[in-house]
């Protein structure tokens, strides 16, 4: 019999040539076996001469099934014939082929194999075995697929929206936009983004910042853009946040975080002009009809003040008469004038009754540069007719008082048309109007100044009289514009005047106080 080896001379030896160390030969086998990869081992024409369990488990083969097969057993016609060529002549050339192989189980189904194959040389430097390893990747296949279907999916429909889209980075670099984005680039400038971001932080002030800070959303809101030479642009503006986790190795175990800013930007700069002149368009209608009011109630006022002059007069003879009557002097008619002074003042109060009430608009803090500034747009039509030009400035500073909105708009509308008809009455020279708002320790002053004929010194307060008028009567001018204008600042307890000193036109001051609890630094 022969000698069985002892224990220790079972296993294989080191060698010098191993560097000083071995592994059991039957280690190799059962890592083999053992191994979640399928492996399989073909000859030179692949032929299968071994297979693992996991062959088994992926392919629905077992090992007797396959031994003596071809590997094409597993081989589905969807793989293009060009893979194949490629595969085998890598492996000729005793190169290892790494790809993706539709293959077929046993019971039909199709898998997606991530295929190995590695040819093993002889000593002789020929070929003479296949090492193939395979896994099953169908699964892993299917979510990348999904994903990058609903990525492209996504960018589809952020594409196509009517809304510009921008991605920023925390340090607000642009990371990804869309069309729309790209579209507004070529109105705004470069990185429309970051000049909307800079108009809303502006606006929120310290709200802006704690969201920012905090990573908090932002709802729509409005956002005015100014550009050199263009129309001025509104858009709506929201933002969100949203957080990515980093997919790198050293990020398994401690995650790092990444934030970015998401900005919808849309413009809304049609839909603001329509409502402003819906707004300007209601205002007109407004103020037509609180002018046809205070017409109304300037001609009775002076109709009432014209007729009571003589009836006064009449009144102070019919006194005269009665005294005469009572020293004995007969005097028929003296009833009958005491009756039509009678009457006279019934109808006067039945006149007095008529006159219109003022209307019930309620006082309440008005900025008299937006004031000034809509009574600019609803004379646009007639400055462009007239060929005007007109020059504005607006205070820096607080320009808010107490009073009525439509009465005080109703004033400087009234101040403007006279200046555009002044100035249409000038023959040649400038045609120009200047409107100019300034903030006084105590109160807001406003000028209009054109560069009409002007007014004489003489009549600098008689314009300020009911009926009167430099137009004449033919022009169908009651005189009553500068009354009105002077009641209005009346009741708001200013003062009106024309500057004598002014010679380049006529210039209109009106002084209105502050609001309660304004000043000029606020």
């Amino acid at each position: 019999m022969a000698r069985q080896p002892a224990a220790h001379e079972s296993e294989p030896q080191a060698s010098p040539e191993d560097g000083g160390s071995s592994l059991p030969t039957h280690l190799f086998r059962q890592a083999v076996e053992q191994a979640a990869l399928a492996i399989s081992i073909t000859d030179a024409r692949a032929n299968i001469l071994y297979a693992n369990a996991a062959f088994q488990r992926i392919t629905g083969y077992g090992q007797q099934e396959v031994i003596g097969h071809n590997e094409s057993i597993l081989s589905y016609h969807i793989t293009p014939k060009l893979v194949y060529e490629s595969l085998w002549a890598q492996i000729q050339r005793q190169r290892p082929w790494n790809g993706l192989l539709v293959n077929k189980r046993k019971d039909g189904n199709r898998y997606l194999a991530d295929v190995t194959i590695t040819p093993v040389v002889g000593k002789e430097g020929h070929t003479t075995h296949y090492l193939g390893m395979h896994r099953d990747v169908t699964e892993v296949h299917r979510l990348e697929r999904q994903v990058q279907n609903q990525k492209t999916l996504i960018e589809s429909v952020v594409d196509a929206a009517q809304v510009a889209i921008v991605l920023l980075d925390e340090q607000e670099r642009v990371l990804l936009d869309n069309q729309e984005y790209k579209k507004l680039i070529g109105d705004l400038g470069k990185e429309p983004a970051v000049r909307l971001l800079a108009a809303l932080r502006a606006q929120m002030g310290e709200a802006y910042t704690k969201a920012y800070e905090k990573h908090r959303n932002i709802a729509a809101r409005e956002v005015f853009i100014e550009t050199p030479n263009r129309p001025a642009r509104w858009f709506s503006c929201a933002t969100s946040w949203f957080e990515e986790h980093d997919v790198g190795a050293d990020a398994f175990y401690d995650p790092q975080r990444r934030h970015y800013l998401l900005l919808t930007i849309q413009d809304i700069s049609e839909l603001k002009r329509q409502q402003e002149a819906l707004r300007i368009n209601s205002l007109r209608a407004l103020l037509s009809e609180q002018e046809r009011i205070q017409g109304l109630r300037e001609t009775l006022a002076g109709a009432l003040y014209q007729l009571e002059g003589p009836l006064n007069m009449l009144s102070a003879a019919a006194n005269m008469m009665g005294r005469r009557r009572e020293a004995g002097s007969d005097l028929p008619a003296s009833g009958a004038i005491e009756e039509a002074i009678r009457k006279s003042r019934e109808v006067l109060e039945t006149l007095r009754a008529c006159i219109p009430d003022q209307g019930k608009e309620a006082m309440q803090p008005v900025n008299l540069n937006e004031v000034l500034a809509d009574v600019l747009k609803l004379a646009t039509t007639s400055l462009l007719g007239s060929g005007i030009v007109v020059e504005w400035a607006p205070t820096a500073e607080s320009a808010v008082v107490n009073g009525h909105p439509a009465q005080l708009t109703n004033l400087f509308k009234q101040l403007v048309a006279n200046a555009v008809e002044a100035v249409n009455e000038q023959r040649g020279g400038q045609r120009e109007l200047r409107l100019s708002c300034r903030s006084r320790p105590d109160h807001v002053e406003v000028f209009v100044e054109d560069s009409g004929p002007g007014i004489a010194d003489e009549l600098r307060f008689k314009v300020f009289q009911p009926f009167f008028t430099t137009k004449g009567a033919s022009k169908q001018h009651l005189g009553l514009g500068l009354a009105m204008a002077q009641e209005v600042v009346s009741r708001h307890g200013g003062t009106i005047d024309i500057d004598p000193e002014y010679d380049a036109g006529c210039r209109v001051r009106v002084q209105l106080p502050f609001a309660t609890g304004m000043n000029h630094a606020q």
